[in-house]
């Protein structure tokens, strides 16, 4: 790679010894990749923050980088972690895995990270511009910056994330690179799309036999942010999906001179909807995987209006969302008839299977694709209407 004199000097420890880490993290990565250079990032989003998903070891690694000086220059923000931070004795969360989640959150502090703890930091005031080089970590959050915002990332990992907030760089490979974001995959889409649960079906779908493939939408008429949200996320779920255009929606089209062609009608949904569903008997509802938004709580508010039957809901959302006074009659509603609206975490990195649950319903394909191995679930996966 070749490196400016500043990135040279980052990396023989000008600026100490985690920064010189952190540069040797993104050369090697570089160097894997084959980047040619570093480019700067106007914003880093790190996961690896629940303590779920990344243990004692994880927690080792983030104080041992704070202790040796580790400062984000970058603007850099956090992922959900495994709890509401303010609510969670009210989820029912161990103590032990509470105080270890706590940890985690002042390690990440001490680094200058901002504490959003959402995978839709687009929703939370973060949106990059097109073409606008960032390093961002979460699946759904990759997928929405590159295809629906048309900045450029690749799928970072939680360290490398944390690595570039660090130097304020990225290696310039992948998703990066104008030549590396042409679809070679046209789906054409022969099924009605009538609210996000069916997005997120046609997401699972795709994602699994996408491959490696950029696909590329037609015939889908309408699709707004929450629509495409829940498309992009199932794909990342179910595949490495990481960047996908619709066509006369989404701002970016490029196909490959002889792209490979997939048709997907009612029947291959149906399919996806009859293989995620694994019991009719949800202890818990739980919404919001990506982060739910304004009109999202408003919906689940309008269903929930006459009770919830005795079932447990889960609203999940991001702090900044919630605290948006548009949401403030929605989370009020929902709170009134017995759910919770959560904040800083979801039900696929909670430690929801320590907490006495076993049967989950959801309308989000990414859930319903994680919660059987992440959470040993079983899932019920449907509309809104269906699951509430």
């Amino acid at each position: 790679m070749q490196l400016t004199d500043d990135e040279r000097a980052m990396l023989d420890g000008a600026r100490g010894p985690a920064t010189a880490k952190a540069m040797r993290i993104l050369v090697t990565l570089g160097d894997i990749f084959g980047a040619e250079r570093l480019v700067p990032v106007s914003s880093a989003q790190i996961s690896g923050v629940s303590y779920k998903t990344v243990g004692d070891a994880g927690l080792e690694f983030l104080t041992g980088f704070g202790d040796e000086g580790a400062r984000v220059v970058a603007p850099a923000f956090l992922n959900p972690c495994g709890m509401d931070l303010q609510r969670w004795r009210e989820m029912g969360v161990p103590e032990t895995f509470a105080d270890k989640q706590l940890c985690i959150i002042a390690a990440y502090e001490r680094m200058g990270v901002a504490l959003t703890a959402t995978c839709t930091p687009y929703l939370a005031g973060i949106v990059p511009a097109p073409g606008e080089h960032v390093a961002w970590a979460e699946s759904s959050a990759v997928s929405y910056a590159n295809s629906v915002l048309g900045a450029r990332t690749n799928r970072e990992s939680g360290i490398s994330a944390l690595a570039a907030a660090i130097c304020g760089r990225t290696p310039a490979w992948g998703l990066h690179l104008d030549e590396n974001r042409t679809a070679s995959l046209v789906v054409e889409v022969r099924a009605p799309l009538l609210d996000a649960a069916d997005f997120g079906a046609l997401g699972v779908h795709v994602g699994r036999l996408a491959g490696g493939r950029i696909p590329a939408f037609t015939s889908i008429p309408a699709a707004g942010a929450d629509q495409l949200k829940a498309l992009g996320a199932a794909m990342a779920a179910s595949g490495s999906v990481a960047l996908y255009f619709v066509e006369g929606i989404t701002p970016e089209w490029r196909l490959a001179a002889e792209p490979d062609r997939l048709v997907v009608n009612e029947a291959d949904l149906d399919a996806v909807r009859r293989a995620l569903n694994t019991t009719d008997a949800p202890e818990l509802v739980a919404l919001g995987c990506p982060h739910c938004s304004v009109d999202e709580l408003r919906a689940i508010a309008d269903r929930v209006q006459h009770g919830l039957g005795g079932r447990r809901l889960w609203v999940c959302t991001s702090r900044a969302v919630a605290g948006d006074p548009a949401a403030a009659e929605a989370i009020a509603a929902i709170e009134a008839a017995g759910g919770h609206v959560l904040c800083d975490t979801c039900m696929v990195v909670a430690p929801i299977e320590e907490m006495g649950i076993a049967r989950t319903a959801t309308n989000s394909g990414k859930a319903a694709t994680y919660l059987p191995t992440l959470g040993r679930q079983a899932v019920m996966f449907g509309s809104l209407d269906e699951i509430l």
